[in-house]
């Protein structure tokens, strides 16, 4: 008789098919009944989705609740954290993460919770660096999901005890109107799949998605067990079954990302939907270590401040906030805490820059300052005026205003020229080429005969290059930057930049948590020459994530928040745009299944206005942090 160990939960997404609040008054509902159940020792636990901030929204409605909620915790029936939103982990830096563990453990402990566990059940895959991160803080175990092969229950990654979950968080058996023995029957068959993997104990989670609890839970587990064959299912917690199998993680170690999706989807498409997410995340990501770092250097009059702009940047990083793969209304409030995050660290850094008397690489001012050339002009008043509490503006006050970006003189000793319709820089050809996609938020959707669109090249003057798909802005220094802003009017397709090298690429290096990975690629792959028919499979791909930069063979790529790259023979291409119209398409050639619900999202399109920016130049992966001092210089 093999021992199930299940417990209790909710996967909360504090928005995705349904915008905040619509969602926590259903949060209101579930959690009402969670604390009723444990109020009348009718379930023994709860675990609260490893995160705080859904339960911060909870008490926010229902602050008599508190007392109830303190009381479960001391008696460790409702475990919360240890994060304050649960992030993706491709698209968010080290810092980023470090302040969700940061934020997210402070208020648990406050509340009483000393217990925890790296719980990423549900993000798209997992970084390599996620397990170290965890360490730091003193959490010395981990539960994932999405992106392991063909992997055991228990096994230590990267140092870290952590369990798969075989047949992933979602299990609502028990909230399914059918017969007990019919639910049993569907039990035996997904224990039987997690047993494959497992010892004598097994983890069965219970719960999905915004589920509440069955109010008759413990009576159907025990009807159940009655009909089981080989299994007794107990109501308990993870951490009793992290001590019953503590001898077997050792059995199986792995060291490497968790970006396997032959077992379960990774949903890579959500690297490049909603680009202008990815840009905002970068720049607020940026802007805040800035801001906090100089408050610190100053004396950290603003730590209450920075937290709370910490916690703004955290919630738009939860994973279907950043991913994308939201409705237009939820993505349009993240782009206000966005706009938010911008104001804030811009005025922190501007209140301390006129109060300490030091200059930042952008700058505002009347006048024009040597080594500091003119991104912008505006009509005005100077910051020193608008920031000084006892002075206000009048009209007589305002003036032409320059935006000013430190540029000192640098040599480019990198060969470029736009000759015979092509672009070189030194011996690489760069090209711009777009493809029909027929996919959703989740997924590129790749169309199999499509050989895809190149932009013809017609000019190159002032260093504007003209091409037959938009204008390319060219600046020269110790790299080469690009920006290209045009007015998209196409739905469903793949932008991006092409850089043909000398080789295959059969390995790239990019940036990961702040920090360098390797991975290992088959050039020769065509992912549209594999497009799945039998249900349940998620074409594997040569697309993968990075932060800010992407490099093969000693030429690197930096980006400003274009965040997918994709290798192709000899070529190593980076994602401009995507354009898609559906959160997930059941249709999509890509993915035979549905990855959430098909609600048209035309925002997702990004049609309008569009900007990219990225820059290059010829280094090797461990002199990269240089090259990106220069893009993303310190205060």
């Amino acid at each position: 008789m093999k021992k199930v160990i299940a417990y209790l939960h909710t996967h909360w997404d504090r928005e995705w098919y349904r915008e905040f609040e619509v969602f926590r008054l259903r949060l209101l509902r579930v959690f009402d009944n969670v604390l009723e159940l444990l109020e009348n020792n009718k379930i023994p636990s709860f675990y609260f989705d490893g995160q705080v901030s859904a339960l911060l929204d909870y008490l926010e409605i229902r602050p008599e609740k508190e007392s109830l909620v303190r009381k479960f915790i001391a008696e460790k029936k409702l475990f919360i954290g240890p994060c304050f939103t649960l992030v993706d982990e491709f698209l968010t830096d080290k810092t980023a993460f470090e302040k969700n563990l940061e934020i997210g453990l402070k208020i648990s402990s406050e509340f009483g919770c000393n217990d925890f566990i790296g719980y990423l059940a549900d993000t798209f895959g997992h970084s390599k660096n996620i397990p170290p991160i965890f360490q730091k803080f003193g959490i010395d175990k981990c539960v994932v999901w999405r992106g392991c092969g063909d992997f055991p229950s228990e096994f230590t990654f990267n140092g870290i005890n952590t369990v798969n979950l075989v047949r992933g968080y979602f299990m609502d058996i028990f909230s399914a109107q059918i017969p007990i023995e019919q639910k049993a029957e569907l039990l035996k068959g997904n224990l039987d799949k997690i047993a494959e993997k497992s010892g004598d104990n097994l983890l069965l989670p219970i719960g999905a998605d915004h589920l509440g609890v069955e109010p008759d839970i413990a009576e159907q587990i025990k009807q159940v067990n009655k009909l089981l064959d080989g299994y007794e299912i107990k109501l308990s917690d993870p951490f009793e079954y992290f001590e019953l199998v503590k001898d077997n993680f050792k059995q199986f170690e792995w060291n490497d990302e968790l970006r396997d999706n032959s077992k379960t989807f990774i949903l890579q498409g959500s690297y490049s939907a909603r680009t202008k997410l990815k840009q905002y995340n970068v720049k607020c990501t940026y802007l805040l270590e800035q801001a906090d770092k100089l408050q610190q250097k100053y004396g950290s009059k603003y730590n209450a401040v920075i937290e709370y702009a910490y916690k703004l940047l955290l919630k738009n990083q939860a994973h279907d906030g950043i991913c994308g793969c939201s409705t237009d209304l939820v993505h349009r409030e993240n782009i206000t805490r966005y706009e938010k995050i911008i104001q804030i660290s811009n005025s922190i850094i501007e209140e301390l820059r006129l109060e300490h008397n030091f200059k930042t690489p952008i700058m505002q001012s009347k006048e024009l300052i040597p080594e500091y050339k003119v991104i912008s002009k505006h009509f005005g008043v100077e910051n020193s005026l608008l920031y000084d509490t006892q002075k206000i503006p009048i009209t007589e006050d305002f003036t032409d205003i320059y935006t000013l970006k430190y540029a000192p003189a640098e040599p480019c000793n990198i060969k470029f020229e736009v000759k015979n319709g092509k672009i070189r820089i030194n011996n690489i050809e760069m090209e711009f080429v777009r493809f029909k996609d027929d996919g959703d938020t989740y997924n590129f959707g790749a169309v199999a005969d499509d050989e895809g669109e190149k932009a013809e090249i017609y000019s190159f003057k002032n260093n504007i290059i003209k091409t037959s798909f938009f204008d390319v802005q060219v600046e020269f220094g110790k790299t080469i930057n690009f920006k290209i802003e045009w007015d998209n009017k196409l739905k469903n397709k793949l932008w991006q930049v092409k850089f043909n090298l000398k080789q295959p690429v059969a390995e790239t290096y990019s940036e990961d948590m702040n920090t360098i990975i390797r991975r290992e690629f088959d050039p020769d792959y065509d992912m549209r020459e594999h497009l799945p028919e039998m249900r349940g499979i998620e074409v594997k791909t040569n697309f993968a994530p990075m932060q800010r930069y992407v490099g093969a063979q000693g030429f690197g790529i930096i980006t400003q928040g274009l965040t997918e790259y994709e290798v192709k023979g000899k070529s190593l291409l980076v994602t401009l745009l995507r354009s898609t119209g559906v959160i997930s398409n059941p249709k999509n050639p890509s993915r035979t299944t549905p990855a959430g619900p098909p609600f048209e999202v035309p925002e997702a399109q990004q049609l309008g206005c569009n900007c990219a920016e990225f820059s290059v130049a010829f280094f090797e992966p461990e002199n990269y942090q240089e090259y990106i001092n220069i893009i993303f210089p310190n205060y």
